[in-house]
């Protein structure tokens, strides 16, 4: 690339920083608000050390920016590898409109909720250890989860990289990205496959301490198929929100596929989420648990069970055979916050129950973990006001190849699909 295009370049990245749409709105002002608050605490925090805004012990260590964050957050991002599996393996291209979003939400929600992983290890610079598997050594389970985040965080990163180098013109990148696009997909839905369950595995080791009502040897499993209904459930959320948000910013595919894309996700969360509840019915029998249900803890097992699993089940069936748009979205929310419950109680609530005595997070640790999604919004925003994530894929002019350029194919737009001619 000679000067005049690396000038060219440098002045459209100058003029896409510039803020699109308006400043002071109410969410702006929140946002704003919040983020600074939490600057302030975690200037606090690497200052006097975690102890000094969150409450934690040696006996509870795992505060809500692990717990919520990163254990609760990555089960949303299992989206991603459910979309990608669809269109790219089993060639359901009614979905290819929601993949690029579906794939940025994941690796956003990767990078923040590492990111918020460090800002809970009291020396965030020894995060290398179980990397490299000092002190843990090979075998952990640690090991294998932050590799298995370091490995998929890239594969997302390129999966979404012919997005990035179609804003900036870069059309012979590009064109090496997307013949990378299926092998990194198959590799990336495995290591998802093995992290989703991998973070269920690391409560293995703690089984003396989960309430018996929520701990199995089949957490992992649960982890995994929980995740897949999770991460739809997300992507019906933000797929509802971006056709009024981003609706200027989407092509025609988009908007007219919104509805029968939402519909057929009501299916597959559906199944999913029977599957799964069928699973939580044979570990509370294999577990002889009955013991436990008329005490208060099986009254809140129940609770999140029956009303968060059972019920949005139904309703997900109920509104794909009734077509009913609304009642999905219904269903999509209440089964969010049902997987929210679900890692909590795991992780938090029943955790050690025979103290009686539950862990509460301080104001402090809710502020910063409220500014890490806000700030993960605002990333979301930009990106989608910016490049070709909902419209259709343009070539800038920065690098035009001799005798080539790209176009979408008319016959196949219906398909998303790109031909260089």
């Amino acid at each position: 690339m000679n000067n005049q295009q690396q000038t060219g370049l440098f002045k459209f990245i100058i003029s896409e920083l510039k803020p699109k749409g308006k400043i002071l709105t109410p969410f702006n002002v929140i946002a704003a608000i919040t983020i600074l608050v939490a600057a302030g605490i975690l200037f606090i925090r690497f200052k006097n050390g975690l102890g000094s805004v969150i409450h934690a012990s040696q006996e509870t260590p795992w505060g809500l920016w692990i717990n919520f964050n990163v254990i609760t957050g990555v089960a949303f991002a299992g989206g991603a590898f459910v979309v990608t599996f669809m269109v790219y393996i089993l060639g359901l291209e009614k979905y290819r409109p929601i993949v690029r979003p579906t794939v940025l939400y994941a690796l956003l929600a990767y990078m923040f909720y590492a990111g918020a992983l460090l800002l809970d290890l009291g020396r965030p610079w020894k995060v290398i250890n179980p990397i490299i598997g000092n002190s843990f050594g090979i075998s952990s389970v640690l090991f294998l989860v932050a590799w298995h985040f370091i490995l998929y965080m890239g594969a997302l990163f390129i999966e979404f990289s012919p997005t990035i180098t179609e804003w900036a013109g870069r059309l012979k990148i590009r064109k090496f990205l997307v013949s990378l696009t299926l092998g990194v997909v198959i590799f990336g839905i495995a290591l998802s496959t093995l992290h989703q369950s991998g973070l269920g595995a690391l409560f293995l080791m703690a089984k003396a301490k989960i309430h018996p009502l929520w701990y199995s040897e089949f957490i992992p499993i649960l982890f995994f198929i929980s995740s897949i209904f999770a991460g739809l459930s997300l992507v019906i959320v933000i797929e509802t929100m971006s056709q009024r948000i981003f609706r200027n910013n989407m092509s025609l595919v988009n908007k007219t596929s919104h509805r029968k894309i939402v519909i057929s996700l009501a299916k597959i969360c559906s199944v999913t989420m029977f599957v799964y509840f069928s699973m939580l019915v044979l570990v509370f029998l294999h577990g002889k648990n009955q013991t436990y249900i008329n005490t208060p803890w099986g009254y809140w097992y129940l609770v999140e069970v029956i009303g968060f699993v059972l019920v949005p089940c139904f309703m997900f069936l109920y509104g794909y055979r009734k077509l009913n748009l609304s009642l999905v979205r219904i269903a999509a929310v209440i089964s969010i916050v049902g997987i929210v419950l679900n890692r909590l109680n795991i992780s938090t609530i029943s955790f050690k129950w025979y103290e009686n005595a539950i862990h509460f997070p301080s104001w402090m640790e809710i502020v910063v973990s409220a500014a890490v999604i806000f700030v993960q919004i605002l990333v979301f925003r930009w990106i989608i006001r910016r490049m070709p994530v909902y419209n259709d894929p343009q070539a800038r002019v920065f690098e035009e190849p001799k005798n080539k350029s790209i176009k979408v194919n008319t016959k196949s737009r219906e398909k998303w699909k790109i031909s260089v001619e």
